[in-house]
């Protein structure tokens, strides 16, 4: 299947326009480019019953938190997808992908609880994953107060969002706990340092390129890191028994597509409920498209009711 029109038109516009490339500039004024690209294609004035920041405590200092209530809850606890969001462990935030969090909020009929996990360079790698999981821990614990069910907690995320989804729901199988009953793995990042048919073909030219990849896990990994540590590369594990059911979303043009697709089939080897959506016609995180592409709020609409049923919801 060729790429969609609307984004090759999309990714034409973005070609033409004049200025250095995301892995030319510090990270700063990386994650300027980013916000400033969110704000212009990205999901706006999205309606949401109520938005509330949090902090939880987390292993160096407390974690930022975004809580989502959807228009029209009720009283009773909710499920919720712990969100993490994308950027390469380097670029993203709470607010650009607020528009994302509410969708995902409204169309599932959870909360979402959004992690504003510490970036790098600043902090490196495992910086990013012992907020996540701490994050995870912190709303299991105090579920109750957060208008949360405890036995119907999925995590989630974009990208490098989506690899810290998996390696939360890993080390939770690990440790025992939290309890995690789904995980929501879009375009996810499953290994570092390794090369794949997708990632050579698509490697220039589809919104996500190569040297822009290589320069966030430059940013993200220390110097001497062992990059088959499953806590690294997730699709390393040695055993994929007992993890969450899974929803795998990817883009059949995505440098990362061929190391998702690996994931998910990995689970499915180990007998773990998988459904994998797979837009052929898509390129990475095309869900953040929603100014220029009609299909990326129904690609959303699709996920949530995927986590929503995955939580046993109808």
């Amino acid at each position: 299947m060729p790429l969609d029109p609307l984004v090759k038109g999309f990714l034409d516009q973005m070609a033409m326009m004049p200025g250095p490339k995301m892995f030319d500039l510090p990270p700063a004024q990386g994650r300027e480019m980013f916000v400033a690209m969110m704000q212009m294609i990205g999901p706006k004035d999205v309606p949401i019953g109520k938005v509330e920041n949090l902090k939880a405590p987390g292993p160096n200092g407390e974690i930022p938190l975004r809580v989502y209530t959807p228009v029209a809850a009720g009283a009773e606890a909710l499920p919720v997808l712990v969100y993490f969001h994308g950027g390469g462990f380097v670029i993203g935030d709470l607010e650009t992908h607020d528009g994302l969090c509410r969708q995902f909020a409204n169309e599932g009929g959870f909360r979402v609880i959004a992690v504003d996990y510490r970036r790098a360079p600043e902090n490196k790698f495992p910086a990013a994953l012992d907020d996540a999981f701490a994050a995870v821990q912190w709303i299991e614990a105090h579920a109750s107060e957060l208008g949360v069910d405890a036995n119907r907690i999925a995590v989630g995320g974009d990208s490098a969002g989506g690899a810290l989804a998996a390696e939360v729901a890993q080390l939770a199988k690990t440790k025992g706990a939290p309890k995690i009953a789904f995980q929501l793995l879009m375009f996810p990042v499953t290994q570092i340092g390794k090369e794949t048919s997708s990632l050579r073909e698509f490697a220039i030219g589809y919104f996500l390129d190569k040297p822009t990849i290589d320069w966030f896990f430059s940013q993200y990994i220390p110097a001497g890191t062992d990059t088959n540590d499953t806590r690294v590369s997730p699709l390393n594990a040695a055993d994929f028994k007992a993890l969450p059911p899974a929803y795998v979303m990817l883009g059949g043009f995505d440098p990362l597509h061929d190391e998702g697709l690996a994931y998910a089939k990995k689970l499915q080897d180990a007998g773990v409920k998988v459904e994998i959506a797979d837009y052929a016609s898509m390129v990475h995180c095309f869900i953040y498209m929603q100014a220029v592409l009609p299909q990326a709020a129904g690609a959303v609409t699709a996920a949530a009711k995927a986590v929503r049923a995955g939580l046993g919801g109808k």
